[in-house]
């Protein structure tokens, strides 16, 4: 049987789970917990309730509709998209291969202000460590965050870069990092560099001199899961076409991570089309 993974259980993800568990492909939904779903105190502007009713219930009760029908639900960060003989989806304690994978972990509304971040994008700042930790062989380069996706990132520039320094940019440690890695819990002030990256600025007047910086923040948004493995990305948006597929055969994306309206309506209704085309698709393949 064909799989599909999605990444996010959200109003995209379980709409896209409903489709495909229905069109008899196995289905699996990899979950952090309750989303910004979770957080609406009180939805009266969506179809079939007479009553207004709180995200957490619409959340809950979604859940286990998909549950009933057969999709499986695994508590589990995912920290990297990868494709060999087929997509990978990878988190902190295994991978999960797929037929095909639909992002569906919703918009990233945080993003850092530092200057020079954004400029500097393909020019010494990164997003994906495993794809061009190989362009910084025996250099010194930092890898900006605090978690698990960060420790993700780490592991994979420790091998082949010649130091590599952790940004928490303030935030606190939630894992241990690998005693090679030197932590800066300062503020990042900017990231430094005319046509390429020769630094970054902290607070207290400390500049470290590093020619990458890996950017991996918080957990892996969509957006960066896409950047990941190639696919377009305009901005903090996945670009898809009308089926929500992305630029990369097999990986679709649904919900807030593709822009526009940011409503559960068109969240539920971009996952029903990406959970259809993508089990069709396996069905053709």
């Amino acid at each position: 049987m064909p799989k599909i993974v999605i990444i996010g259980s959200g109003p995209a993800g379980v709409s896209a789970a409903l489709y495909a568990v229905r069109a008899g492909v196995d289905t699996t939904v990899l979950t952090k917990g309750p989303g910004a779903l979770d957080r609406a105190e009180k939805i009266e502007n969506y179809y079939g309730f007479a009553e207004p009713v709180s995200g957490a219930e619409l959340e809950r009760r979604s859940i286990e509709n998909a549950k009933r029908l057969g999709v499986r639900f695994v508590t589990a960060e995912a920290v990297g998209l990868t494709y060999t003989d087929q997509l990978t989806v990878e988190t902190v304690d295994k991978n999960y291969p797929a037929d095909a994978v639909i992002l569906a972990t919703g918009a990233s509304r945080a993003v850092p202000r530092i200057p020079g971040l954004a400029g500097l994008e393909g020019h010494g700042v990164s997003y994906c460590a495993a794809c061009d930790a190989f362009f910084y062989r025996g250099k010194d380069v930092a890898v900006l965050g605090s978690g698990e996706y960060a420790l993700h990132e780490v592991q994979a520039l420790l091998p082949v870069a010649k130091s590599v320094a952790l940004l928490t940019n303030g935030a606190p440690l939630t894992v241990d990092f690998p005693p090679e890695v030197t932590v800066y819990p300062q503020a990042v002030e900017a990231v430094l560099g005319e046509t390429v990256v020769t630094g970054v600025q902290l607070s207290g007047g400390v500049q470290l001199p590093v020619s990458g910086v890996f950017v991996a923040l918080g957990v892996a948004g969509s957006t960066a899961l896409a950047r990941k493995i190639g696919a377009e990305v305009d901005g903090n948006r996945i670009v898809v076409d009308e089926k929500m597929q992305t630029t990369v055969p097999g990986l679709y994306a649904a919900g807030d991570c593709t822009g526009g309206l940011l409503q559960v309506a068109k969240a539920v209704y971009e996952g029903a089309q990406a959970g259809t085309e993508a089990a069709k698709a396996l069905r053709k393949g």
